[in-house]
């Protein structure tokens, strides 16, 4: 299954049956994993509607998701929640059949599905094929990519991940994926090979580098036992981190934990340094200023660093793979799969091999 049948009819359907009536005007916000929609209301303001990509997630992984969110917004970690959904009784509903059923999850109730009512036999055939979409309802908050060459955004970024991350240490995921670098890396592996992605010509040269980089990285993490976990952000990487300039908020916030996880801290401090080992350590030293205002940090955690980025360049290939019946990725992702693309994942791969070693 996949999003052929999200009609901008079902979105805006789907709004009204929890009280968010649209006025008709529908941007689709980018946003490769799910469909992400702002809506414009009939009451002036605007929400941001995401229907979750089917099959991604259970139920229960994205009702913690939700839960972590709020409880973040209740210790005034400035991220932005899920609304709490509402049954509208008046929502309108088909002329003819039987009306739509709206089902809530949640407690308090985030995760909305709207079940069609099917006309008739054939229509109910039809539907056999597809499922019903979930989706949930936030409030709409813009914000830019944080300035990460000032020092002082830096710092204060810091403290905002050190502030969400006191929250995640009080308990861990209980549905969540958990970092594990053996099993995510080999995961990845098997999904490109058994799946024929890599070319056959590149294929030797990118299956060695790919298995001495995933034993690297497997023993930084093991030489890093025993490590502390914590509920994380998960992809916290300037992209996903909003600044707001000025007004009620000014400073970082995040609009969603879609990759919420089980892992070490450093998870969510790595992708916001970059440049040469130098650069980036005191780039993490200045991060830390602000963090540790709010949180510990282990600093055995600074080598795992280059493991992380490893691994995420093969969860990476594997996640475009897993895609890649989605027309979007095709579309936008031309040149994965190429032989131009291994090649320069394995010339990658073995330039982290180098900088793991060092």
């Amino acid at each position: 299954m996949n999003y052929a049948d999200l009609t901008p009819q079902q979105v805006l359907q789907s709004l009204d049956s929890v009280g968010q009536r649209g006025d008709g005007r529908i941007l689709q916000l980018n946003s490769y994993e799910n469909r992400v929609f702002q809506v414009m209301l009939e009451s002036g303001g605007a929400v941001v509607a995401k229907f979750y990509r089917p099959g991604r997630w259970t139920d229960a992984q994205i009702l913690e998701e939700h839960a972590f969110a709020l409880e973040l917004a209740a210790a005034e970690v400035p991220v932005v929640p899920p609304l709490v959904l509402v049954a509208d009784p008046e929502a309108d509903t088909p002329a003819a059949g039987t009306p739509p059923t709206l089902r809530l999850q949640g407690e308090p109730p985030t995760l909305a599905t709207l079940l069609p009512g099917p006309e008739t036999a054939a229509a109910a055939s039809a539907m056999a094929s597809t499922a019903p979409h979930r989706f949930a309802v936030a409030s709409r908050c813009a914000g830019r990519q944080p300035e990460l060459d000032d020092p002082a955004v830096l710092r204060q970024i810091g403290r905002f991940i050190g502030r969400l991350h006191a929250v995640g240490r009080r308990h861990p995921f209980a549905h969540r994926h958990v970092l594990d670098a053996r099993a995510d890396g080999e995961r990845a592996r098997r999904v490109l090979l058994e799946g024929g992605f890599v070319t056959d010509a590149e294929r030797p040269a990118w299956d060695d580098a790919c298995q001495r980089a995933l034993a690297a990285t497997i023993e930084a993490f093991e030489h890093a036992q025993p490590l502390a976990t914590l509920r994380l952000h998960g992809d916290c990487h300037p992209g996903n981190v909003l600044w707001r300039q000025t007004g009620e908020g000014a400073g970082p916030h995040v609009v969603d934990l879609d990759d919420a996880m089980q892992g070490p801290a450093v998870q969510d401090l790595w992708m916001l340094v970059s440049g040469d080992r130098h650069t980036m350590a005191a780039q993490l030293n200045t991060l830390l200023e602000g963090y540790e205002q709010f949180s510990d940090f282990d600093d055995r955690e600074r080598a795992l660093i280059e493991p992380l980025r490893t691994l995420r360049m093969l969860r990476h290939s594997a996640w475009l793979a897993e895609r890649w019946s989605d027309p979007t990725f095709p579309l936008h992702f031309p040149y994965f799969g190429t032989p131009a693309y291994w090649s320069q994942q394995t010339t990658q791969l073995r330039e982290q091999l180098e900088a793991m070693a060092g």
